[in-house]
């Protein structure tokens, strides 16, 4: 059978019967177990589902006899704890809870999800316990504590809680500003914190050994504290940084695995590598993290992408599950100026600062929107990453183009119209320096004159980067801010193959000019580019010619003077 790519399989069991790819992250089972209620976060596309079935297969008494099928070519397969196959499991996703109106419906949904999962459990394990559990018109906190109570009476194996997205709906609720439902949900003697009061004293009890619980973001757990005191957030451990998203030595050892099946040329495996590293690599997760992570699942549809197209790489870098609704920030900047000034921080300075003291396992919805808290509010949401200890930054491209498209919304930059002359005639005379003069015209011109001032070549490098990749991107390979030996080049855009541009590139070195300083430089006369980005480029330029010797490289230089003119610059 030939093997496929797990983009959108989140159960272990297909993926071993089918023989997908698998990065084995199993070793970090004994890195959770020495936390009884395990409280685990990140991003969403980090793989937190595919976790949730690992776990569920891992534990489940049921499947003791197939531990081998399913595990024995794995780390843990290798090195069992002695919990393997132990426990009952039941296992709820509350993504599948819908948001309604009004509490209520809230509460029939979550009942609804709740019961589902309720009676998979118990019809799987009935030779262990008579649950009898049927009236679905029982609460799911009575269903749940139904089913507790007859393990315990029983002497049944104890069970096992997965519980997968904990705050989806409580998210949406906050996104769609429904503050009074979110705080009917998390306060009182609500359902859902009766809910979790139920697991609460069933731990107590011995009658659950283990929660395992995933989701975004702290704050509902946090909001949940007194019906819920026991999860132990384990987000920012050292030991569990990496249990999702992969390392760089895992997404190489994978890519080795997938050439060598396919037998596809080491000259494309580079390309590939390059991409993959460009677009999803760059999640710091703590400010003293050895390395960066790869988001996972997006990973998996690039490559996904790849295997179906036998090789041609994908022009398409952006899963849209990955897109976060721009109402996310509005919500939590509170107001479209807020919202602007916090874009245009990062798409001008391309950082924002952080008082890393205030990072923390836990918050509270009051504390997500407050101004100062903002940095990692983004952080938890994944938009951005740490640099260092002071400051948080774009993780990879993926992210810099979704915040350009944030940009131009905000601004009201028009994207659509009026860019399809100057396009059609580049791929007919392949004339840089009349495309950027087109960008400069028919984009920069429109830039809100209160941004003049603040513009730089950070938001010239990544709009005309984010711009070409719309109208160019069935035609080449496009990056910006690319790690050479030498440095870091600006911009860059390769061609694909099998299109008139296949083998040629272009590099673009950016440099910026406030208007007094250009008056005073009279750049607006130069005749040739400074000394300075001429040497760069070359050198970038000799770079990407040690890794593609077949290319056939441009070089520019683009000096650009506040948001009001600029001068480019062809060298070869």
């Amino acid at each position: 059978m030939k093997r496929r790519i797990p983009y959108a399989v989140a159960n272990y069991e297909e993926i071993v019967r089918d023989q997908y790819y698998f990065v084995d992250k199993t070793r970090f089972i004994r890195e959770i177990e020495q936390y009884k209620i395990p409280v685990f976060l990140r991003p969403r596309r980090f793989g937190k589902s595919l976790w949730c079935s690992i776990l569920e297969c891992y534990y489940d008494i049921n499947r003791k006899e197939r531990f081998a099928e399913l595990f024995g070519n794995t780390d843990i397969g290798r090195n069992p704890t002695p919990a393997h196959n132990s426990h009952m499991v039941m296992r709820f996703d509350f993504s599948q809870v819908e948001v309604k109106p009004d509490i209520t419906s809230i509460e029939r949904s979550f009942n609804h999800i709740t019961h589902l999962a309720i009676g998979e459990c118990t019809k799987a394990y009935a030779r262990f316990a008579d649950f009898k559990v049927s009236n679905t018109q029982l609460s799911a906190s009575d269903a749940l504590a139904a089913v507790l109570s007859a393990v315990l009476d029983s002497g049944a194996p104890p069970l096992n809680i997965i519980i997968d997205e904990y705050d989806n709906f409580t998210n949406q609720l906050l996104t769609t500003h429904q503050d009074s439902l979110y705080k009917e949900l998390t306060t009182g003697d609500s359902f859902l914190r009766t809910f979790f009061k139920v697991i609460k004293a069933a731990v107590g009890k011995g009658t659950v050994a283990r929660v395992f619980v995933t989701g975004v973001l702290p704050v509902t757990m946090d909001d949940l504290t007194s019906g819920f005191n026991i999860g132990q957030i384990i987000t920012l451990k050292d030991e569990t940084l990496e249990m999702m998203g992969f390392t760089q030595a895992e997404t190489d050892i994978y890519l080795d695995e997938i050439f060598a099946d396919q037998g596809w040329p080491d000259t494309l495996k580079s390309r590939v590598r390059d991409d993959l590293r460009i677009h999803y690599n760059g999640y710091r997760l703590l400010p003293g993290a050895k390395e960066t992570l790869y988001n996972s699942t997006i990973c998996n549809f690039y490559l996904n992408d790849l295997l179906i197209g036998e090789g041609r790489i994908p022009r398409e870098t952006i899963d849209n599950n990955l897109r976060t609704d721009i109402n996310w920030l509005r919500r939590l900047c509170g107001s479209d100026k807020d919202t602007r000034e916090l874009v245009e921080t990062l798409m001008f300075d391309g950082a924002l600062p952080v008082d890393t003291a205030m990072l923390s396992s836990t918050f509270s919805m009051n504390r997500f929107v407050e101004k100062p808290f903002f940095p990692l509010s983004l952080y938890y949401l994944g938009m951005v990453t740490f640099r260092d200890r002071f400051s948080l930054e774009f993780p990879n491209l993926t992210v810099k183009k979704i915040f350009t498209e944030y940009f131009n919304e905000l601004e009201h930059i028009e994207v659509s119209l009026g860019y399809t002359d100057m396009f059609r005639q580049f791929l007919k005379d392949h004339d840089w320096a009349a495309l950027f003069a087109g960008y400069w015209s028919e984009y920069v011109g429109q830039i809100p004159a209160q941004a003049f001032d603040k513009a730089n070549e950070n938001l010239f490098r990544i709009t005309f980067y984010e711009l070409c990749t719309r109208y160019l991107s069935p035609d080449f390979m496009f990056a910006i801010e690319v790690n050479h030996a030498s440095g870091r080049s600006d911009w860059e855009a390769i061609g694909r193959a099998g299109t008139p541009f296949e083998n040629r590139a272009a590099i673009i070195e950016f440099k910026h000019y406030p208007r007094e300083k250009a008056a005073r430089l009279g750049v607006m006369d130069w005749t040739e580019p400074p000394a300075e980005a001429v040497e760069q480029v070359n050198a970038y330029a000799d770079d990407l010619l040690r890794r593609y010797p077949e290319l056939t490289i441009t070089r520019h230089v683009a000096c650009t003077i506040s948001a009001t003119d600029h001068r480019f610059f062809t060298l070869g």
